[in-house]
């Protein structure tokens, strides 16, 4: 397994799909808060986007390692479902709370359509050949 491409394409792929969609969600009005978070969050004081960018290279890896092997059809549907799933699960039940981020039932079919997207995205990207 590539673990380094499969950490660029999750990092990528946060960039541009799921901050793409999130984008589109502000635009269409359908979130009020803006895409690609320039904030500075701890404990580096790096940009709320880099950081989850970051964390999206991590779940890359760990989705890719679970679908790599699998025939392209399984591939693309684990990838959005295992994307969709994890990450929204690890932020409401771990991350939001750590950062004191009050829990609203709304926020789920958000953080699933977002990281279905993202793990679409990773599946995309790992399609790309590299020498």
């Amino acid at each position: 397994m590539n673990y380094l491409k499969s950490f660029v394409a999750g990092f990528i792929s946060t960039i541009v799909f799921h901050q793409g969609l999130f984008a589109l969600l502000h635009i269409a009005g359908i979130s009020p808060r803006l895409a690609y978070n320039m904030t500075p969050t701890e404990p580096f004081g790096v940009p709320s986007v880099i950081s989850a960018a970051f964390f999206g290279g991590l779940w890359g890896i760990l989705i890719w390692k679970f679908v790599s092997g699998l025939p392209r059809k399984s591939q693309i549907i684990r990838s959005v479902v295992f994307g969709a799933v994890g990450p929204t699960l690890v932020a409401f039940a771990i991350v939001m709370p750590l950062k004191g981020v009050e829990f609203k039932i709304e926020y789920v079919p958000f953080g699933l359509l977002l990281n279905g997207f993202w793990g679409l995205g990773l599946w995309v990207l790992m399609q790309v050949k590299t020498k």
